[in-house]
């Protein structure tokens, strides 16, 4: 799971995988280790069908509906976005990069810009 944070912009990036955990189980968490405390960014499931987030201590939680999550694992669906407050939520599945990248992209989803 990918997380970008730019100005009031929340944005998590999740793989093939890590979108059937969350489907399977209702819940994933990452974290960042700092020297002297972790920074954990996650998503859970919520009953509210819009997206939200909350910011507890260290850790940013983007809360996400049973439905929402059950069109991401079973559809085509690309994403959710949503605004919780002045804070503007984007939650999607992680593509294959056009360009070469070092990075393992084994696990994103094909790049829809690539089919022929």
């Amino acid at each position: 799971m990918k997380i970008r944070i730019k100005g009031n912009s929340l944005r998590y990036r999740l793989t093939r995988s890590e979108i059937a955990r969350l489907w399977s189980e209702g819940a994933l968490e990452e974290r960042t280790e700092l020297p002297g405390k972790a920074f954990v960014y996650a998503i859970a499931t919520t009953n509210n069908e819009a997206l939200s987030a909350d910011f507890i201590g260290d850790r940013i939680v983007l809360n996400m509906s049973k439905e929402m999550i059950n069109e991401l694992y079973n559809t085509n669906k690309v994403g959710f976005e949503d605004r919780s407050g002045a804070v503007s939520l984007l939650v999607e599945k992680d593509f294959v990069c056009i360009e070469n990248t070092e990075e393992d992209q084994s696990d994103n989803y094909p790049n829809p810009s690539l089919t022929c």
